[in-house]
């Protein structure tokens, strides 16, 4: 079978090329994703690099869909690699947990141990005294790596389980007291990312 004679084979046209373009939106649009994640997470270096690929991956889905517009598999293998994509994309932001967040904890009484604690795991904390609804009241003030929001969350679960708190994202933070990845962060994020069997 000559190359030609493939490519006007139904094979190639209702399957093979459908499918190209649905892994050529996944890949251009989950880049598009962490891209725009890595922009609001102030992450600068990376956001070109990523831009110039997803780019590339873009015209190559875009130029295949324009050499097939009567093929109706291939409108449908776009929207759904956008929609994969975009949830490939979340998952690998949720997984590497990029970013800071800034917690806020209202409670009555300050557990001690939750202190220590916090401490103990190279967590910082700000304790201020306020006023609530009902009487004086002890604001706790934590910044957090969103990587370390689960372990946090345990812990008011363990000492506060009753306090009030909320969460919201930090753009950019200067200095504080965090746990430290070690020295090579890439390898880090890559173990994050694909964490090995076992361990």
């Amino acid at each position: 079978m000559s190359l030609q004679t493939f490519y006007d084979s139904g094979l190639f046209h209702w399957v093979l090329l459908p499918l190209l373009i649905f892994v050529s939106r996944c890949c251009d649009v989950t880049l598009g994703t962490l891209r725009n994640i890595f922009l609001s997470k102030n992450l600068k270096t990376l956001v070109p690099v990523i831009g110039f690929f997803e780019v590339m991956i873009w015209i190559v889905a875009v130029n295949a869909v324009f050499k097939h517009l009567d093929n109706f598999m291939c409108y449908l293998a776009w929207g759904l690699g956008y929609a994969t994509g975009i949830i490939i994309g979340i998952k690998i932001d949720q997984r590497l947990g990029l970013g800071l967040q800034m917690l806020r904890l209202v409670t009555n009484k300050i557990n001690n141990e939750f202190i220590h604690a916090l401490r103990t795991n190279d967590l910082g904390a700000t304790i201020v005294d306020a006023h609530g609804t009902v009487g004086p009241v002890k604001m706790i003030y934590i910044i957090i790596k969103r990587s370390d929001h689960a372990l946090v969350s345990q812990l008011i679960s363990k000492y506060h389980p009753d306090s009030f708190y909320t969460i919201e994202d930090v753009k950019e933070a200067n200095k504080g007291v965090f746990p430290q990845p070690g020295a090579n962060n890439t390898l880090f994020y890559l173990r994050k990312l694909f964490p090995l069997s076992g361990k």
